[in-house]
């Protein structure tokens, strides 16, 4: 099984001054999660090359046994250093995609014309798609196969209102991710802030926050593994 990861390429807060990227353990927890269950998982992002960290999920309190793994894995590190090209990557060389979060997303992979295309193509080929905290901020443009918002009538998680405002961004996003599902009609739906979360609509995986990146992980893992 061959698993493709998408991660952001934008490392710029808004207008703060301050750096975003992804956050590592909504990359590292999904990551092991699936290797070491013979996964093969390859990396992508907009621009290639190294994705940019998000410096706030470096700090002690954002880290756990899949962050502290990463950070002695070399090799895994050197990996992360050459991300391959959205637009050089193709949905029929992979079973899935998975998207990690972090605050970069909402600037780049939301919009980007080469992630929508992987999406929608994955969709097609009835291959699961996978997004946690901010990564589902990567359906906003996708598009179901008969032109309405992939979104639409679907059951769908993601960062919530109340999560950003406890992290004081509210004014800085480019929009707020629980906003922006239930206008494109997503049934969204949520649990208590920073509780795992994951819900599943056919082959749609999405997870709340940071707590939900394994679950969702285990969840798509699942889902390969009946194919």
């Amino acid at each position: 099984m061959k698993v493709l990861f998408v991660l952001t390429s934008h490392d710029k807060l808004g207008d703060t001054g301050k750096k975003t990227g992804f956050w590592i353990e909504e990359f590292a927890a999904p990551y092991y999660t699936l290797a070491d269950a013979g996964v093969n998982v390859e990396l992508a992002s907009p621009k290639g090359g190294q994705p940019p960290i998000d410096p706030k999920s470096t700090e002690p309190d954002a880290q756990t046994e899949a962050t502290r793994r990463f950070y002695e894995d070399e090799d895994l590190q050197h990996k992360l250093s050459r991300t391959k090209k959205l637009s050089e990557v193709r949905a029929e060389d992979y079973d899935a995609v998975f998207y990690p979060g972090g605050h970069g997303p909402l600037w780049d992979l939301a919009s980007d014309r080469d992630s929508i295309r992987l999406i929608e193509d994955f969709t097609k080929q009835h291959k699961p798609v996978a997004a946690v905290c901010h990564g589902p901020a990567v359906l906003a443009e996708a598009k179901a196969p008969g032109g309405e918002p992939l979104v639409k009538g679907k059951k769908v998680a993601g960062f919530t209102n109340s999560e950003e405002e406890a992290v004081q961004l509210t004014n800085i996003v480019p929009f707020l991710l629980e906003d922006r599902l239930k206008e494109l009609g997503g049934n969204y739906s949520k649990v208590d802030d920073w509780k795992p979360y994951v819900v599943t609509d056919g082959l749609l995986i999405t997870g709340q926050n940071p707590a939900s990146s394994e679950p969702a992980a285990e969840e798509l893992l699942r889902m390969l593994q009946k194919k």
